[in-house]
């Protein structure tokens, strides 16, 4: 890489503030970088470091003060526009399989589109479909009459079984099973009996899925990850769940079957929702919230039984005050024993 903030900020339709023939000449984060290096602030916790990073140029927001002495850019999301200078000026760092491994296993009646790769030891199982572009790692499995995607990528070490639906640009990383039986069962006279689950997974277009995710199949009908949506590494998704457009979903977090989620939604690490409700659209869940009733649109919950953000602020800050509380109801109780006492004395 070599090129002048003018070049870069072009790139990313910004506006210059300083010296735009400043040569760059690589990117690291605030805190590493070196001279000739452009960076970026998009949290305001390390507007500190503005004025002692060693980078050539920092990347801010219009709303940021330019720190003295140094060249930046204004951009409207600094950190989108970070991530873009790094795949238009970076070499590409991964190396995608060409072709079809001579040791992959494929099935009878099985549609490959143009240019697909399938990597070594892959089995792809009868009837399937995959669209053109689409990349298929070693050693993952896809069940019979499944359909992949134009373009999509399927990391090594991923099953998806058996007439799963995977939408075209989607990413699934090692690890990650799609379409495995709901966890289903009914009880009689103390023994457990498996429900057959027979339904489907679909996931739309330009979903990312992470590292050792589990999405199960619905027990009838479908389960559903909406378009766009991206989910983080680790993360439960039981039968016949629906999670609508763009949603993010951080690690950890589990939904039990057959709940609803809206367009938009946020559950941050470590949420847990209960089964057979509704989450509304924009709604935020904070990191380990146990959600257990239905939530409507454009809220902010947090807690475990999740309830109003402000509320459980309330809750939280009131519980810091125990320690203090109990000695006062120590010390009125002792008063209140001394009352007494004297009250008995004077009759």
């Amino acid at each position: 890489m070599h090129k002048t903030l003018k070049e870069i900020a072009q790139l990313i339709e910004g506006e210059i503030v300083g010296d735009a023939g400043v040569i760059i000449t690589g990117v690291a984060g605030i805190k590493e970088a070196e001279a000739g290096d452009i960076t970026f602030l998009a949290n305001p916790k390390y507007a500190s470091l503005l004025n002692s990073t060693a980078a050539s140029a920092v990347i801010i927001s219009k709303d940021t003060q330019a720190p003295q002495g140094k060249s930046v850019i204004r951009t409207e999301n600094p950190s989108l526009a970070f991530a873009k200078i790094i795949s238009l000026v970076l070499p590409e760092q991964i190396k995608y399989p060409q072709g079809i491994h001579p040791s992959a296993v494929i099935g009878k009646k099985v549609t490959l589109g143009k240019d697909v790769s399938v990597g070594p030891y892959a089995v792809i199982e009868d009837g399937t479909e995959i669209a053109d572009k689409a990349v298929i790692y070693s050693g993952c499995f896809i069940g019979h009459d499944s359909k992949i995607g134009r373009q999509t990528l399927i990391y090594p070490n991923v099953s998806i079984r058996e007439r799963s639906i995977i939408g075209s640009n989607v990413i699934i990383h090692s690890g990650t099973v799609v379409g495995s039986d709901g966890f289903g069962f009914v009880t009689v006279e103390g023994k457990h009996y498996k429900i057959p689950q027979v339904g489907i997974v679909e996931i739309e277009d330009d979903v990312e899925i992470g590292a050792n995710v589990t999405i199960d199949r619905a027990r009838f009908d479908k389960t559903v990850i909406g378009k766009g949506t991206k989910i983080d590494n680790l993360v439960q998704i039981a039968h016949n769940v629906v999670v609508g457009k763009n949603c993010l979903i951080v690690a950890q977090v589990g939904i039990s079957g057959s709940t609803i989620l809206g367009n938009n939604v946020i559950l941050a690490g470590q949420v847990g929702l209960v089964g057979h409700i509704s989450v509304g659209d924009n709604v935020i869940v904070t990191a380990q919230s146990g959600v257990s009733k239905s939530i409507a649109a454009n809220s902010i919950v947090a807690g475990s039984p999740a309830r109003a953000s402000i509320t459980q602020q309330k809750v939280v800050a009131c519980s810091q005050q125990l320690p203090k509380f109990f000695d006062l109801v120590k010390d009125l109780k002792k008063r209140i024993e001394d009352l007494e006492q004297r009250l008995g004395k004077d009759k």
